[in-house]
């Protein structure tokens, strides 16, 4: 453990992406407004950042992603309407969202990978450590897992990632570690010190079954790195090369995290998320579970 360790105050969430997986539905609509029962992904993450206590927003935009930064501001004309029309409780529902979070935004004109998204977001987080957020993860947890990463980064300094295990055939989708776990709060299989990081592997060439989720706590000498990485396959910078980078020079840890990742990227994994989220409403819970019973799972498709 080192002493003063500088506080987490800022989360960076790259939002430049095009949403190809999800066209033509992202053909005019951001893939991070794309709802999740009644909330855009990217208010899950932020709401997450907001619980594990950091409330300065950083938002990584590109060209027709406006919607996002109206989402977060605020709409004098809806809550005029829904004044006038007595609905109070969709009223304190729309404020909470513009009263939220202190939020920045940054424009990436071209979508030139992750790595290069976050270095677009330098000069609005200086010298800091920040926390990366990407909205496809949706992660339900008791803790957030954020919270998790930031109380190992809290004992070790360090740039800590959120790690998953994950099936062999599916390996090749993530940046992947090689690493070794460390003894942290009594327990020895959850924190890794990591050796390596791969970006996207074939399966047999992959160092580990522990893939990198969309959650990050960094240092602001992953800059440097990123910087010194430069372009990659298909002309992006990738955080992974970065922190491999980083590696020389600093350790970087892993926190197999306590929850449950849903992969909303993906179009069957936001269906899963969906209906995961949807039966857990107080308001839509039951009757959606009744609605589930009845439908018949072997009809035709449409």
């Amino acid at each position: 453990m080192v002493g003063m360790i500088p506080t987490v105050r800022k989360a960076v969430f790259p939002a430049a992406g095009l949403g190809t997986r999800f066209l033509p539905a992202t053909k005019a609509m951001p893939k991070e407004m794309l709802p999740l029962v009644d909330k855009p992904l990217i208010q899950y993450g932020i709401e997450e950042a907001i619980h594990s206590g950091i409330h300065n927003i950083v938002i990584v935009t590109g060209r027709g992603k406006t919607a996002i930064e109206d989402h977060f501001d605020v709409s004098f004309e809806l809550e005029h309407l829904l004044e006038s029309r007595g609905k109070s409780q969709t009223l304190q529902a729309v404020r909470e969202i513009s009263d939220m979070i202190d939020v920045a935004y940054v424009r990436q004109k071209e979508a030139l990978g992750l790595g290069h998204a976050i270095l677009r977001a330098k000069d609005l987080v200086g010298h800091e450590p920040f926390a990366a957020v990407l909205s496809d993860d949706v992660i339900d947890s008791r803790v957030p897992c954020l919270r998790q990463l930031l109380d190992v980064y809290e004992y070790f300094g360090c740039c800590v990632l959120a790690l998953m295990e994950v099936p062999r055939d599916q390996i090749s989708a993530y940046g992947v570690v090689a690493a070794d776990p460390v003894v942290h709060n009594g327990a020895s299989d959850t924190v890794f010190r990591i050796r390596d990081l791969v970006e996207k592997p074939r399966p047999e060439d992959a160092p580990s079954n522990l893939a990198i989720i969309g959650r990050y706590i960094l240092t602001s000498d992953v800059f440097e790195a990123l910087e010194a990485t430069g372009p990659g396959r298909g002309g992006e910078i990738q955080l992974t090369d970065g922190l491999r980078h980083l590696l020389h020079t600093r350790p970087i840890f892993g926190l197999k995290f306590e929850g449950t990742r849903f992969d909303a990227g993906d179009k069957l994994g936001f269906l899963k998320a969906t209906v995961e989220f949807a039966l857990r409403r107080d308001d839509l819970g039951e009757d959606f579970r009744e609605y589930l019973r009845s439908v018949q799972l072997d009809r035709s498709p449409v």
